[in-house]
């Protein structure tokens, strides 16, 4: 997170979307929505980096790679994006792998040993599904994962175009999007995992070698207790994305709402006591709860986690959504107030803003200053990477 520097340079500004110039100022955010984004870091005082932004959101969207990194520059006091990459490839500290509703997340290495048992063992059925109509039969599906698992071995961490060749090798089909879903499969049963960054691209590596022994909840040694991840999932959960309801939960986590149920029961005595119907962490030191400010004006990147936290992202986008996300695609977004006030891309690496309506002059001041801190984050080449 940062503030905007003295006289920053203006940002390229198309004209308003067209379904939107006219649209109505929106009403006041509600107080629990500055409360969620409290809770994700977008106001009050920043963490130190990228750890700090994984563990306390638990999971962070990261199939697009400039996206995460993004989340991590708007929560933190990381000072560019090869702070994000160091925490990936010197320090083994987060990784990223698909967990959840089967999507790319970067986590902290230790909460990888216990989310991935919990949130995987349901993607298996689409994963199958997606490989046959990749043409990949049941068959052909162990050999390139057996590949990938031996190439690793010898010779990990590997690029995905590297393990596409040994497979393809193999006999295996690998065009399209098979390779992926092969990497998808060999990472639901343990084996890989997107460990170090290998220049621009994200290498694949051999669990066993690049994390070490399993750990569960909070790092401690110990076998997987699914009743105790629950428990966890929800605490965690709510602390960088409360209030919210159960059925919040079990959309971000991709879990039945059984299982959402059981987790907030299982923390049951942390909760606090509200009148409307959200659940929440009574114990919330310095954010989150009570009166909270909303966030000053901020871009924030593709698959921002505040558009992907709840069952619902109208309090944010509002009559805006399908400029926002479309078709599983999430774009860029403007947001001041707590709203989202337009989009914006970096075609030849700057900033361009296109608003959904005019912004007052102080807004289009914060965001030109916020739009030269994106600038200066991705200046190194590993911050131009992309998913």
């Amino acid at each position: 997170m940062t503030t905007p520097g003295p006289s920053p340079g203006p940002v390229t500004t198309a004209a308003p979307a067209p379904d939107a110039a006219a649209a109505p100022n929106p009403d006041p955010a509600p107080g629990w929505l500055a409360q969620r984004l409290a809770a994700q870091l977008l106001s009050g005082p920043p963490v130190e980096g990228t750890v700090q932004v994984a563990g306390h959101l638990l999971a962070v969207q990261a199939q697009d790679q400039r996206g995460a990194r993004l989340a991590v520059r708007a929560r933190s006091r990381a000072r560019s994006a090869a702070d994000v990459d160091d925490a990936l490839t010197r320090d083994r500290s987060v990784v990223v792998t698909w967990l959840n509703r089967g999507t790319l997340h970067l986590v902290r290495t230790e909460d990888y040993w216990w989310l991935h048992p919990l949130t995987t063992p349901q993607l298996f059925t689409g994963n199958t599904r997606r490989l046959a109509q990749e043409g990949v039969p049941p068959a052909d599906a162990e050999r390139g994962v057996a590949v990938i698992e031996r190439s690793l071995t010898a010779d990990g961490p590997l690029t995905r175009a590297q393990l596409a060749e040994r497979v393809a090798k193999a006999g295996v089909r690998t065009q399209g999007q098979a390779i992926v879903h092969l990497l998808v499969l060999a990472s639901l049963r343990g084996i890989a995992v997107r460990g170090p960054m290998a220049g621009r691209e994200h290498a694949y590596a051999l669990v066993r070698d690049w994390l070490g022994e399993p750990r569960g909840p909070r790092g401690a040694p110990a076998a997987f207790d699914r009743d105790r991840a629950l428990a966890e999932l929800a605490a965690r959960y709510l602390a960088g994305h409360g209030p919210a309801t159960e059925r919040d939960l079990a959309k971000w986590a991709g879990l039945p709402l059984g299982d959402a149920r059981r987790g907030l029961a299982g923390i049951a005595g942390r909760l606090a006591g509200r009148d409307d119907g959200l659940a929440d962490l009574a114990a919330r030191p310095g954010r989150g709860s009570g009166d909270c400010p909303l966030p000053p004006p901020r871009l924030l990147g593709a698959y921002d986690p505040v558009l992907l936290g709840w069952a619902s992202r109208e309090p944010i986008v509002g009559p805006h959504g399908k400029l926002v996300a479309i078709n599983g695609l999430f774009r860029p977004f403007a947001m001041v107030a707590g709203r989202a006030v337009g989009t914006w891309s970096m075609p030849g690496g700057k900033v361009a803003l296109t608003p959904f309506a005019p912004l007052a002059e102080a807004v289009a001041a914060a965001l030109a200053g916020d739009a030269a801190e994106v600038e200066r984050f991705l200046h190194s080449p590993a911050g131009a990477a992309r998913g």
